[in-house]
């Protein structure tokens, strides 16, 4: 399974897109680690890979504008700390 074919099954995520296959996977990992659930989340990962999702959300985070809710931030920022170091 792609990471376009998994969101294509969850277009619950990114209700706001149209044509969700055109998304990027910056875009899909936001979306999954904000909206999904742990489920959702682990399929991501088993998808991209661990270290890929990591270096994805890392970038993101790090800007000064990001759309990232403190909470998930915050748990993300750990858990990929102590899984994908």
């Amino acid at each position: 399974m792609t990471i376009k074919e998994f969101i294509k099954k969850r277009k619950y995520l990114v209700w706001y897109v149209k044509d969700v296959t055109r998304l990027s996977d910056e875009a899909i990992v936001e979306a999954v680690l904000n909206y999904g659930n742990w489920d959702d989340v682990q399929k991501m990962i088993k998808i991209l890979g661990i270290k890929k999702t990591a270096r994805i959300f890392r970038i993101q985070s790090r800007h000064q504008r990001c759309n990232y809710r403190p909470e998930v931030k915050n748990y993300f920022a750990l858990y990929f700390k102590r899984y994908a170091a």
